[in-house]
């Protein structure tokens, strides 16, 4: 019998942010945008554990110290190689599989994570996304790899965009790895869902005002149903693009070195 996989959900946060500083300690219905990006994660039933990769920063002492509060384990690596932040993450809490997930998704359905690690697992895949072909609102991201294609990138990826931003090098060498999608039935792309302007934290709130502060989880479906009652919500951040971090990431791209 296969041993059964562990399924690592890394969440990566850290304080510093040049659009919205602090935001994954920022206020969400009573409970800060971290801890609800946790307790999300936690629900969903395909994850063994939920770990958060942070900085060494002292800055980011306040992340650590929440994480100990909420019985959460933490690793604390380089700031901007985020890749080998969540490498040595993965190895040092001895993860078989991994599941990237981002701090600045407050609205991330437990729901679609389970979706995309069950198609992972069942197609073997090297990597799988919901992302590949993008469907779902942004800020429903979620990404699964083995650790072995983790460590397979950790070891060549070579770019200040591989790096920092962890996946590109898996889905550039589509030839090397077996990438795996996961779609919508709608497209829903262009709804912005994520945390990186105060007018997205104005949009999430409204949308948190809507449940119970220590109700069950709501979904993609729940959001959906709010924004059609409530469509001037939309357009408080409608105009911002989607993947604006990583494409000034391609903007300055470099080669680095590293170990």
């Amino acid at each position: 019998m296969s041993e059964k996989p562990r399924i690592l959900a890394i969440i990566q946060a850290r304080a510093g942010s040049t659009r919205l500083p602090g935001k994954v300690l920022m206020d969400l219905g009573g409970k800060t945008v971290l801890e609800r990006v946790i307790e999300r994660v936690r629900a969903a039933k395909m994850i063994s554990e939920v770990i958060v990769a942070t900085t060494i920063k002292a800055e980011d002492l306040a992340i650590v110290k929440l994480c100990a509060e909420l019985g959460i384990r933490v690793f604390c690596g380089s700031e901007n190689d985020v890749l080998d932040r969540f490498y040595q993450a993965a190895i040092l809490y001895e993860a078989t599989q991994v599941v990237r997930v981002t701090a600045d998704c407050p609205l991330i359905d437990p729901i679609i994570i389970d979706l995309v690690v069950g198609r992972h697992l069942a197609e073997k895949a090297d990597y799988t996304s919901n992302t590949l072909q993008e469907t779902f609102p942004d800020g429903e991201d979620v990404e699964a790899l083995t650790i072995a294609t983790l460590h397979q990138a950790w070891r060549e990826a070579d770019l200040d965009s591989e790096r920092e931003h962890v996946t590109p090098y898996i889905r550039k060498n589509q030839v090397m790895f077996k990438l795996a999608s996961v779609t919508n039935q709608k497209n829903l792309s262009d709804k912005r869902w994520t945390l990186d302007n105060e007018e997205d934290y104005q949009f999430i709130k409204n949308v948190y005002a809507h449940f119970p502060v220590n109700g069950l989880i709501f979904g993609m479906n729940e959001v959906l149903a709010v924004v059609k009652e409530n469509p001037h919500y939309e357009k408080i951040n409608q105009n911002i693009n989607r993947n604006a971090g990583y494409a000034k990431s391609l903007k300055e791209d470099n080669r680095v070195g590293h170990g």
